[in-house]
């Protein structure tokens, strides 16, 4: 194994971070590199829209690694700095404060950044984003009892904070442009599902709204929607997806769809470069399709998965796509990509909970949700991703029957 130049992982996120460690794990034995521009050591996002916003005292991240783990590891984490220069010529990257590091390999896990609204805000609107811990700090701080509160985005992210802001005694609203919540995601029956549970605990949803602009009145901001009609909100929270940040690779002159352009392997367009999590689209055996994944579990595998692969291995990418999320005290959890135009299979459990499953023509069970008990549905799930990777077709009678144990559906 080469000890000329070091392996550099640009991004210290869930992706960035996994990788470094694995990298080490493997047994490299040269200098591995972490660059990650907050000033805080690597932590989780999925608590950004949920504990960080609702626990009574505990407010600090939930770090991936501490920094006791790093020095063990021998890692260089240098954080509050950023890679500005990537240059594949001479196998060197450039940070923000002058420092030129050659590296054997590179990875870009540079993550994705909060899509912005193309609508007029006025100046001193009070509007958020969700992506960082700052970000859930200030959100934090802004939303308490009796605070009105506008989220625009019907999707996870929106949905979730949402639920946080309810739980801290928040009136809320969400405005969805769609037909239904989670247009993307979920089924319209647990669309409604969803819709139904924030409902009862008190949001209001608005569907097929649209949002024209924002203004500021008497020290609030007052969304204006394409009726005419305002909402006035002490916050007001954006949620209406991501964008991958490419502006690096794509400066570098490496391939960019959707994200960065990877290979099966999780490789560049240059083969010393890799790349994982957010920022980056790569094709799925199991879809047939070149995908780009915004998961938590997504970021944290195709991290590890890349460390293998920049020491050599040359593995496929196959891990099936799985995504949580916590709305109030029950999961959603979706395993797999939704094929268009099939008609999913319905297996109700009642009060603990609903899944539905996607067949592909040629029966192939593709992906599965659910919405419930966390024991429940984790497990119910957890089959059906196991279905999906071995790419079985189990009879949909059998999927919607609750007395059919999905674990006899495995053989």
């Amino acid at each position: 194994m080469s000890s000329q130049g070091a392996i550099v992982v640009i991004g210290a996120g869930e992706a960035g971070t996994a990788a470094a460690v694995a990298v080490r794990e493997r047994g490299w034995r040269g200098r591995v590199v972490l660059v990650g521009d907050e000033p805080l050591l690597p932590y989780e996002r999925p608590p950004l829209s949920k504990a960080i916003l609702t626990d009574q005292s505990n407010v600090e991240p939930k770090l991936i690694v501490t920094s006791q783990r790093l020095d063990a590891l021998e890692i260089d984490y240098l954080f509050g700095r950023e890679v500005v220069f990537l240059d594949r010529a001479v196998n060197m990257v450039m940070l923000s404060d002058g420092v030129r590091i050659p590296y054997h390999r590179a990875l870009l896990a540079t993550g994705a950044r909060p899509r912005e609204l193309t609508i007029p805000i006025a100046k001193g609107s009070k509007v958020a984003t969700l992506r960082t811990y700052e970000d859930a700090i200030r959100i934090r701080q802004a939303v308490g009892s009796g605070c009105a509160v506008v989220v625009i985005g019907g999707g996870f992210i929106g949905l979730e904070v949402a639920a946080s802001a309810v739980s801290r005694g928040a009136s809320v609203t969400v405005i969805e442009a769609g037909s239904r919540l989670l247009t993307r995601s979920v089924p319209p029956p647990m669309a409604d599902l969803i819709r139904a549970k924030h409902e009862r605990a008190g949001a209001r949803i608005e569907i097929g709204a649209i949002v024209a602009r924002i203004d500021v009145s008497d020290g609030r901001s007052s969304v204006m929607l394409s009726d005419g009609s305002t909402r006035l909100a002490d916050l007001v929270v954006i949620g209406v997806g991501a964008l991958p940040n490419v502006e690096l690779a794509q400066a570098a002159g490496l391939a960019i769809d959707n994200g960065v352009l990877l290979d099966e392997t999780l490789a560049t367009s240059d083969p010393h470069i890799f790349a994982a999590g957010d920022c980056c689209s790569f094709p799925h055996r199991l879809y047939g399709k070149r995908i780009r994944l915004e998961a938590w579990r997504n970021a944290q595998r195709q991290g590890a998965a890349a460390a293998a692969n920049m020491l050599g291995e040359n593995l496929p990418y196959q891990e099936v796509p799985w995504f949580w999320s916590d709305q109030y005290d029950e999961t959603l959890q979706i395993a797999g990509l939704c094929e268009e135009g099939q008609t999913p299979i319905a297996r109700d459990l009642g009060d603990k909970g609903l899944l539905f499953y996607h067949l592909a023509k040629d029966g192939r069970l593709v992906a599965a949700c659910g919405f419930g008990s966390l024991g429940v549905i984790a497990k119910e799930i957890r089959y059906a991703e196991i279905m999906i990777a071995r790419r079985l077709a189990p009879e949909g009678k059998a999927l919607a029957d609750p007395a059919v144990n999905l674990r006899s559906l495995l053989a």
